[in-house]
């Protein structure tokens, strides 16, 4: 995987409601707008990372779940969206059933790790540089066939008590992932959310995990900010939204990290 100019992230945390598709949808879109092309996988059966750029589910391409059950090509799935550079492939209810739809199914853990492998070897104009996965917030076969298809897992936190609890859960699913289906799946970072600078504990929190995992922890903390809150119910990526607020910025901030990252990565493997 690592020859390929593609580079694909789990965005995962099967602890719920610590900003995962918030992130998803609003680091495709810094991502984006700094300059790199963008695809952004709605994974999970809720759809919110479709709604959240006001798309709908479907398609007439198909969804993830044609995809991922149908063996649908990705590139037909995947529709522009109102952000230049980016791209979405929907979500559909369907995904709900898939876990038992596809349980005698060949290469069950395998299918988006395969759906992946035409971008992949693409090597024309216009290719993607990033692909995004916004994955359930639980373990299941849909969890395992995005890290199995991952390049990296991005892993956002929320600044509250029981953070390092989920993330507990999450590193052993990597660690199963690594073990028996992708070898080279590797933590990317982990992006603190909802950060509170007026509140202790959020800095307490914030503190911990930096000492647990040190620079695996982006700079960049995304703050609990109302014009995030509100941006999905418009149907917009916040940095449409309200692009000076600072949850933008922040997120801004982080799609640049990133890329420096994945830049001094580049350079390490190169020399």
């Amino acid at each position: 995987m690592s020859d390929s100019p593609l580079r694909v992230l789990s965005v995962s945390n099967q602890k719920g409601g610590v900003g995962k598709t918030t992130t998803a949808i609003n680091l495709a879109t810094a991502l984006a707008a700094v300059g790199e092309r963008v695809l952004l996988l709605d994974l999970d059966p809720q759809g919110n990372a479709s709604t959240g750029l006001g798309m709908s589910r479907g398609g007439a391409g198909g969804t993830i779940y044609d995809v991922v059950v149908g063996g649908a090509s990705l590139t037909a799935a995947a529709r522009p969206t109102a952000v230049p550079g980016l791209d979405l492939v929907g979500s559909d209810p369907d995904l709900s059933g898939a876990e038992i739809e596809l349980a005698q199914a060949p290469r069950r853990s395998f299918r988006l790790r395969d759906a992946l492998q035409p971008l992949r070897e693409f090597r024309g104009e216009g290719g993607y540089s990033y692909v995004l996965i916004d994955c359930p917030p639980s373990l299941n076969l849909l969890t395992v066939n995005a890290m199995t298809a991952a390049d990296a897992v991005l892993v956002p936190l929320q600044c509250e008590f029981f953070a390092l609890e989920g993330l507990t859960q999450l590193m052993r699913t990597v660690e199963l992932v690594r073990g028996g289906l992708n070898p080279k799946l590797e933590i990317q970072g982990l992006v603190l959310t909802m950060y509170d600078r007026r509140n202790s504990l959020s800095g307490q929190v914030a503190a911990d995990v930096r000492a647990h995992f040190g620079e695996k922890v982006y700079q960049t903390m995304i703050p609990r900010n109302v014009r995030v809150s509100e941006a999905p119910s418009f149907g917009k990526p916040v940095l449409v939204y309200d692009l000076g607020c600072a949850g933008s910025r922040a997120y801004l901030d982080l799609a640049r990290e990133l890329v420096g990252r994945e830049r001094a990565r580049r350079v390490a493997l190169a020399g």
